[in-house]
């Protein structure tokens, strides 16, 4: 296990200078509150492929994803892999409607969480209505994008399965770092598969028909859109 643990706020990163502040849970609070909820949490680092939390353990956490990606799956009962989500930073995880955690999280890369106990931070959250309010409307994204994801699965071509997942997920880097031509693809291309519920083959035959279109550019960790209208006509077919 090579996770290490930083208590309270670390030098060089206090919670009223963190960079996805306005995107995460924290954007309902004002600088004194954040100060008090900095003493309840901890900073967590996780190596590449550790894992968080796993399908059906007690949950006892919440997390804040500051830094990375996060890998959101479920395991079936023959065995295999569904990837339900990719978490980015900004996202709150360990929210559920039971007891215990519906689905597994690991690391992609190296990624940074602010770590809080469920109890305490449910203490926390008792009188502050701004971050119930905050908490409910990052509930209603996440089920949102679950629906999106059903319909996704439910789609025939493997061609408008991929650009959907392209599009979607340019769409969600700009929201945490701006408008960029390259797209990173941090995870595997077995991993689109399990997301996409498509076989490794089938999405890489894909990824090469489309770059062979004109609309990617495959490059190491990342493509380019060459053609986001494109890309944009197969995801909304």
């Amino acid at each position: 296990m090579t996770m290490s643990l930083v208590t309270g706020e670390p030098n060089g990163h206090p919670c009223t200078e963190c960079a996805i502040r306005r995107l995460s849970v924290c954007a309902a609070l004002d600088n004194a509150e954040l100060r008090e909820l900095a003493h309840l949490g901890r900073h967590v680092h996780f190596a590449a492929c550790e894992t968080v939390f796993a399908q059906e353990e007690i949950t006892s956490s919440f997390y804040n994803l500051l830094e990375g990606v996060m890998r959101l799956y479920k395991l079936l009962p023959d065995g295999r892999r569904q990837i339900v989500g990719f978490a980015l930073p900004g996202d709150f995880l360990g929210l559920a409607a039971s007891a215990r955690h519906n689905f597994s999280a690991d690391a992609i890369g190296s990624a940074m969480l602010c770590q809080f106990s469920k109890s305490a931070f449910a203490r926390f959250s008792e009188d502050r209505p701004d971050l119930l309010r905050r908490i409910n409307e990052l509930a209603v994204r996440e089920l949102s994008q679950a629906q999106d994801h059903m319909v996704l699965l439910g789609r025939r071509s493997a061609e408008e399965k991929v650009a959907t997942f392209l599009v979607g997920w340019r769409d969600r880097l700009v929201r945490v770092s701006g408008p960029s031509q390259r797209v990173p693809l941090p995870m595997s291309r077995q991993d689109i598969a399990d997301y996409l519920g498509l076989t490794i083959e089938t999405v890489s035959r894909t990824f090469t028909k489309l770059e062979r279109d004109g609309v990617i550019e495959i490059m190491p960790g990342s493509i380019g859109l060459l053609d986001p209208a494109r890309a944009e006509a197969l995801a909304a077919a």
